[in-house]
């Protein structure tokens, strides 16, 4: 099946999905997303993902002109219609049509895009033999510039950091903040467990505060896992028992290799497997 897709009102298809020139979205990245996954037809989380979407548009002075319930059933909607049972959606908000100037005022209505297709990031076997990754020359924006919790359409940083990642033939690449300590990967949160505590960076180091990142962490302490939202370095990834990745499109995945140095016993550990069941368990039941 292709990918369904509704702009403003309308539905199309992949070849004839069109957004104007003039998109302030497009000229300047003046937006915001959220990538959602269905299960069984059925939206996970759909709340913590609009509680997000209507947050990061607030905070960029950007006014959706779609009710969140109307929203939701949008989503519904376009779900039932593309006819798949386990799928993505990303939904898009941008500034919308206005002039070759920076002024959002000159936007006077906002677009919404909404496309439900399939998605994966890495073959299959991934998720057995775990990711190989190398830690990026690039660091994320500082927080005080774009707050990283505003998912913003401006991913050039994390595809800057992609292409060195690219360069060096590996699966992915972990991001450092502006003081050199661990913030995510490309498009995901970082987990690291050591002597049994699982660990990840706080939200005020300047990360994206992930949905799956809490679905995991609620899950690991449900399975009486000690768990801590602390600063962490690259060493402490060099010496982890396990790292492990979490998102909306990756859900959850080990790594097994980081800078050269093996992670563990070089293949995705227990914990890392056990959560991974869990969230697969919490997803596939939507709550």
């Amino acid at each position: 099946m292709s990918a369904t897709i509704w702009i403003d009102g309308q539905y199309y298809d992949k070849a004839n999905a069109k957004v104007s020139v003039f998109d302030h979205g497009l000229l300047y990245g003046d937006g915001v997303f959220e990538g959602i996954r269905v299960y069984n037809r059925r939206i996970f989380r759909v709340e913590k993902h609009l509680d997000r979407l209507y947050a990061s548009a607030k905070a960029v002075w950007l006014e959706i002109p779609l009710a969140r319930k109307e929203m939701g059933r949008l989503m519904e909607e376009a779900v039932a219609k593309s006819g798949l049972q386990d799928c993505y959606i990303r939904l898009i908000v941008t500034r919308g049509v206005g002039d070759l100037g920076l002024d959002p005022r000159k936007c006077p209505k906002p677009s919404i895009i909404c496309i439900v297709d399939d998605i994966a990031l890495w073959p299959a076997d991934r998720y057995d033999k775990g990711l190989v990754v190398i830690s990026s020359a690039t660091p994320i924006h500082h927080r005080e510039s774009v707050s990283p919790r505003v998912k913003s359409l401006n991913y050039l940083a994390h595809i800057l950091a992609k292409v060195e990642g690219i360069a060096a033939g590996v699966d992915d690449i972990i991001m450092l903040d502006p003081a050199g300590f661990v913030a995510e990967a490309s498009g995901e949160n970082i987990f690291v467990v050591t002597n049994g505590t699982i660990k990840t960076p706080p939200v005020y180091a300047g990360i994206l505060r992930g949905v799956t990142r809490d679905a995991v962490l609620e899950l690991a302490r449900e399975a009486t896992y000690v768990t801590e939202e602390v600063p962490l370095n690259r060493y402490d990834l060099y010496t982890a028992d396990e790292v492990f990745l979490t998102g909306t499109a990756a859900e959850v995945i080990g790594v097994t290799k980081v800078d050269a140095r093996t992670i563990g016993a070089g293949v995705p550990g227990p914990v890392t497997r056990e959560l991974a069941r869990r969230f697969k368990a919490l997803a596939t039941r939507g709550d």
